[in-house]
C-alpha cells in the first residue's frame, strides 16, 4: 500500500514537473512570437551578425549610435536583468545601471504593453534566445551631446508612464487588437508619426489627434514613411482593409510595394504574424479618418498612355521612362499586379515630398520573398546611368502622369542633394555583373 502511494506521489510530482515545464515552454513561445510582433530582430541584429547581439548602426541628428546586445550573455547581455530590471529598459527607457536609453529604442510606445505580454517577452530573451559574448560598441556622438544626463529630462518631458493599453468599453476587441499592437508593440508611429524639433513623436495614439500616423516629418535613413490614415491621395483612404492586410503579410498589393526600413518589418515581423493579428490591425488601420479630409480623391487621366501607345515620347521626362521604366511599370503605370508596383495613384508617388521616388530611382531596393510570396521583387539602380537632369524629369514625368498630378517641379539640385547623402552615395549601381549582382 505505501509503495502504491509513493508511486502515486513520484508520478503526481513528475506530471506537475512536465506541465510547468510545458506551461514555461509556452510563455517562452509567446514571448517570442512578441518579439516578432515589436520587431526586435530588426534593430538589434547588425547585417551578419548574431540575432539579437546589437551593433546595428542608427544614424541620428546628432551623431551614429549602435543598438545593445539584449542576448542573455552575462558579461556583455541582459542575462543579469532581472524582471523588473527588463521591464523598467522596455517600458520605460531606464538600463540597469540607471541610465536613460536613446528613444532610438521606441519606450514610448512599449509603455502600454501589458504585464502578461512583457513577463511572456522576459521569458523568451532570458531562455529561448543563445546568449552572444559580444561587447556593445560606442556611439559616434561627440561630447557633450553624448552626456545622458539631458536624456533623463527628455524621457521625463515626453515619455508616458507605464499604462498597460485596455479596451475602451464598448469597443470592438478585434479593433482593441488592432490598436494595441499598433500603437505598442508594433511602434508604428516611432516612423510613421512626424516629430517635434525635440524629436518626440507628435502624437503617440489616435485620441492624441490626427497627426498620429500621418507620415513622417522628414526622411529616415533616406525614406519617407508613408502617411497610414484614410487620406484619399498619399494615405490608405483608396484602399480595402484586404488591401491592408496583403500589404502587411506580403509587402505588396496592387497598390504599392514595401521599400527600405519597411522591408525589415516585413521580412522580420508582419510575415510571421497570425492571419487574426494581421486583420487586427488592418481593420484598426482602416478605422483612422484622414488627416487631411479635404484631400482631393485620384482620378484616373489615360491621355499619357494614349500619347505613349501612339509613340509620342515627346512630354519630357517622357522618353527615360519608355527606355528605363516602361518594361516593369508599363506605359500605362499599372505595373503588373501583385509583382512589380503600380505607379498610377501609388501614394508614395502622390506624397507631398518626393523623396523615397527619387531614392529608389537612385539605388533602387529588394523586397525580399517571404511566406506566401515566395519571389522577391528587385528595383535596379539607375543613379550611374542617369543623370541629376534625367531623375528630376522622370519623377516630374511619374508624378503628373496617369491622374496622379501631384505637384511636380524636382529639380536637378534636389536630385543631386539626394544622390550625394550618406544612405544614397556608393549605392547607385553599375554595369557590371558584380555591380547587379550587389543589388540582390
Amino acid at each position: 500500500m505505501k509503495k502504491r502511494l509513493l508511486a502515486l506521489v513520484l508520478s503526481s510530482l513528475a506530471f506537475s514537473a512536465m506541465a510547468a515545464d510545458e506551461s514555461g515552454q509556452d510563455l517562452v513561445k509567446r514571448g517570442e512570437y512578441l518579439a516578432r510582433a515589436g520587431d526586435c530582430t530588426a534593430c538589434h541584429t547588425s547585417e551578419g551578425g548574431q540575432p539579437f547581439a546589437g551593433g546595428l548602426p542608427m544614424k541620428t541628428p546628432i551623431g551614429t549610435i549602435y543598438s545593445s546586445n539584449i542576448t542573455p550573455d552575462k558579461t556583455y547581455g541582459i542575462g543579469n536583468y532581472t524582471y523588473d530590471d527588463f521591464q523598467k529598459a522596455v517600458r520605460q527607457g531606464i538600463a540597469k545601471n540607471g541610465e536613460t536609453l536613446y528613444p532610438a529604442m521606441p519606450y514610448p510606445s512599449y509603455a502600454v504593453v501589458s504585464d502578461d505580454d512583457m513577463h511572456a517577452l522576459y521569458a523568451y530573451f532570458m531562455q529561448g534566445v543563445q546568449p552572444v559574448s559580444e561587447p556593445d560598441k560606442a556611439s559616434d556622438i561627440p561630447w557633450p551631446l553624448s552626456m545622458r544626463w539631458p536624456l533623463a529630462i527628455w524621457r521625463h518631458m515626453f515619455a508616458p508612464g507605464v499604462k498597460p493599453a485596455v479596451a475602451a468599453p464598448g469597443e470592438d476587441p478585434e479593433l482593441a487588437r488592432g490598436r494595441y499592437l499598433v500603437e505598442g508593440l508594433g511602434h508604428c508611429g516611432a516612423c510613421h508619426t512626424p516629430r517635434a524639433i525635440t524629436m518626440q513623436e507628435k502624437a503617440l495614439n489616435n485620441s492624441e489627434g490626427d497627426l498620429f500616423l500621418s507620415g513622417s516629418s522628414s526622411p529616415i535613413d533616406g525614406w519617407n514613411a508613408s502617411d497610414l490614415r484614410g487620406d484619399n491621395r498619399e494615405g490608405l483612404g483608396r484602399w480595402s482593409t484586404d488591401d491592408i492586410a496583403q500589404f502587411l503579410r506580403y509587402g505588396r498589393n496592387d497598390h504599392t510595394a514595401a521599400f527600405g526600413g519597411m522591408t525589415d518589418v516585413v521580412q522580420h515581423s508582419l510575415q510571421y504574424m497570425s492571419q487574426d493579428d494581421i486583420q487586427a490591425i488592418a481593420r484598426y488601420l482602416k478605422s483612422l479618418s484622414p488627416q487631411d479630409p479635404k484631400q482631393p480623391a485620384f482620378t484616373a487621366d489615360d491621355s499619357v498612355a494614349q500619347a505613349l501607345l501612339k509613340g509620342n515620347d515627346s512630354m519630357t521626362g517622357a522618353a527615360s521612362y519608355v527606355d528605363s521604366c516602361a518594361a516593369c511599370h508599363k506605359t500605362d503605370g499599372t505595373g503588373y499586379q501583385r509583382f512589380f508596383p503600380a505607379l498610377k495613384g501609388n501614394p508614395v508617388v502622390l506624397a507631398k515630398d518626393p523623396t523615397s521616388l527619387i531614392h529608389i530611382i537612385l539605388t533602387g531596393d529588394t523586397l525580399p520573398g517571404v511566406q506566401g510570396a515566395p519571389s522577391a521583387i528587385t528595383m535596379p539602380a539607375f543613379g550611374w546611368r542617369l543623370n541629376d537632369q534625367k531623375v528630376a524629369d522622370v519623377v516630374n514625368f511619374i508624378r503628373s502622369s496617369w491622374g496622379n498630378n501631384a505637384s511636380s517641379g524636382v529639380t536637378a539640385s534636389q536630385v543631386a542633394d539626394i544622390r550625394n547623402s550618406e544612405f544614397v552615395r556608393g549605392h547607385q549601381g553599375g554595369a557590371t555583373i558584380k555591380d547587379l549582382e550587389k543589388q540582390q
